[in-house]
């Protein structure tokens, strides 16, 4: 399949700055958990980043509402695979989230058929991760983000994300899988940690 082939596929990809790659992304309207979060103060969905700014330009909506059309579309996976290919990283939903445990199957599809590529998937939907984390591909890391600024990191997931509204640093509390970068400048670690 041909480059142009897969971008009329899939919608194409989006290229955030803060990530050292490309991303896909989804409208956050079609968030479900993050739907209902939008409204609560405290959330880190209330006053979502993807629901203002550049995200509100009719062309920007009209891309997102593409690309959530597209997973329906029967060669999604083997587009996305060739818009991935030879990519050092890999964003999942830089604005949206999961649609369903259909959904989550086919990114891992995506990611057993790119083994060259680190993905990162961060997710609230925790009703569509799999019992076992050990059913996820090897190059696959699934962030399960609180729901709350300030609040504790789940304990029902291995691999979580916070948002601090107190705290200026990151501090990796355990990590088994690579982690997607924070900026251009820094790699995800591949070295094991004890928890």
């Amino acid at each position: 399949m041909l480059k142009k082939e897969a971008r009329v596929i899939t919608g194409g990809l989006s290229a955030p700055s803060k990530m050292p790659g490309p991303a896909y992304n989804l409208p956050a309207v079609a968030c479900i958990t993050g739907a209902k979060l939008v409204n609560v103060p405290g959330s880190v969905c209330h006053g979502c980043y993807a629901l203002k700014g550049r995200y509100r330009f009719s062309n920007v909506r009209l891309a997102l509402a593409r690309r959530l059309e597209s997973l329906k579309h029967p060669r999604w996976v083997d587009a996305m695979v060739t818009l991935i290919h030879g990519e050092p990283w890999f964003r999942w939903h830089d604005s949206g989230d999961l649609q369903s445990a259909w959904h989550l199957k086919q990114i891992f599809e995506v990611c057993n058929r790119t083994p060259e590529t680190s993905h990162w998937l961060p997710t609230r939907e925790r009703k569509f991760l799999p019992l076992s984390p050990d059913s996820i591909p090897k190059n696959l890391t699934i962030r399960f983000s609180s729901h709350m600024i300030n609040q504790q990191p789940v304990t029902s997931w291995p691999w979580t994300s916070t948002v601090s509204s107190t705290t200026t640093t990151c501090k990796q509390v355990s990590s088994h899988k690579p982690q997607a970068p924070s900026s251009k400048r820094q790699a995800p670690s591949r070295k094991r940690q004890a928890p």
